[in-house]
């Protein structure tokens, strides 16, 4: 079993692998957004990616997110997680709580850049669970017990609606008071797209995200700064580390959930009209679904 990381705003890099090696993937939907960071923790196999690349040089909408997942198939990785930073919806979720979304809002416009398919082969992913409950389940448990561990008050929601913006601007007054009154939980930039390749390269998905601000709608909360954002950020960069740590040694050997199987009727086109170069560049998602 493989766990690979996407490392958000102020987690660049992963401590504490062994046998550390960096692999340069091509794919093609085109280049990853950095070389990817392959070791072990504890036995465990764990492939590490910032998704801004380091040095934080990609704005959230410039992340080749369709490179990124598919070099994490190609890495032969079953599971991944991603630490990203958001805003809180709501007053419970304060800055430096964690949320473990198990659903979102789609509030983009990059619909052709978050999916494998097209150019002559159609499929359907079911997309009604967006996460790995399985995967979240183990997640949650190891946030908790770390949390307890360190007693720093951490909130820890296992659940909640995840709002996903383009940016890079943060929302408007209006936006996110809309988001609240919806019910939403956390507000953020980039996870929508990881959890939907995820599901379309049959590779469980679940954001770990890491609360840095209430947004723009608290009454009496300072407006989103960068500065306040890094702060916590850096505040939280261990520990996004630490449960990294823990989570690969705790995950079971085996899947046993839908994902590992999500396109097995999810592929409409017929093997006969498929393009051959499309056939070819999906061939390590659909290779044993179409001969």
């Amino acid at each position: 079993m493989k766990l690979g990381v996407l490392g958000g705003s102020g987690l660049y890099d992963m401590s504490g692998l062994t046998n550390v090696r960096r692999r340069k993937v091509e794919t093609p939907f085109g280049a990853p957004s950095d070389e990817y960071v392959c070791g072990e923790i504890g036995g465990a196999e764990v492939v590490f990616l910032p998704r801004h690349a380091r040095g934080h040089v990609l704005l959230p909408a410039e992340i080749n997110h369709r490179a990124n997942i598919f070099g994490f198939k190609l890495l032969g990785v079953e599971r991944v997680v991603s630490i990203s930073a958001v805003g809180s919806l709501k007053r419970r979720l304060r800055p430096r709580d964690i949320c473990l979304p198990d659903q979102y809002f789609d509030r983009t416009k990059q619909s052709l850049a978050h999916t494998f398919f097209g150019q002559g082969i159609v499929a359907h992913v079911a997309f009604g669970h967006p996460t790995c409950p399985h995967l979240r389940k183990v997640a949650a448990s190891v946030v908790r017990d770390i949390a307890r561990a360190t007693g720093n008050g951490k909130r820890i929601q296992d659940h909640g609606t995840y709002v996903n913006m383009e940016g890079p601007a943060f929302s408007t007054r209006a936006e996110s008071l809309y988001y609240r009154k919806m019910g939403f939980d956390v507000i953020g930039m980039t996870s929508l797209g990881e959890a939907k390749l995820c599901r379309e390269a049959e590779i469980c998905y679940q954001a770990i995200a890491f609360v840095t601000d209430y947004d723009c709608w608290h009454e009496t909360e300072e407006h989103v700064t960068v500065e306040a954002i890094i702060g916590h950020l850096k505040a939280n960069a261990e520990l996004g580390k630490e449960i990294v740590r823990h989570l690969a040694v705790r995950l079971p050997e085996r899947r046993d959930c839908p994902c590992a199987e999500a396109l097995k009727v999810a592929i409409v086109t017929d093997p006969a009209a498929m393009p051959e170069a499309t056939r070819k560049r999906l061939a390590p998602l659909i290779g044993k679904y179409v001969r």
